[in-house]
């Protein structure tokens, strides 16, 4: 089944693995993780329908989906400015 559920996924060096965060089951940082990227998000599916099931089955309010906004971000535009590297000029005394 699918959940319309956010599913955070990092890479953390010290642990050399790529972790999931669940933001509408925040009663712990990370709840999966995976040594590649698919593997972690297929494993935070599966936890995301553990705890779905385990939350029907106690009677328990499923949390609402965080939604991105309905308005389209606007994205910030820079004006280009060209780099000139910074040359030595010789002058004579």
């Amino acid at each position: 089944m699918s959940y319309h559920y956010s599913m955070v996924i990092q890479w953390s060096q010290e642990d050399q693995l790529f972790l999931v965060h669940l933001p509408e089951f925040p009663w712990q940082e990370f709840h999966t993780h995976g040594r590649t990227h698919e593997e972690a998000a297929k494993n935070g599916q599966e936890v995301i329908e553990a705890f779905v099931e385990m939350l029907s089955e106690q009677n328990q309010p499923l949390p609402e989906p965080r939604m991105l906004p309905t308005k389209p971000l606007q994205v910030a535009r820079v004006k280009y400015i060209p780099y000139v590297a910074a040359t030595p000029i010789n002058v004579a005394p």
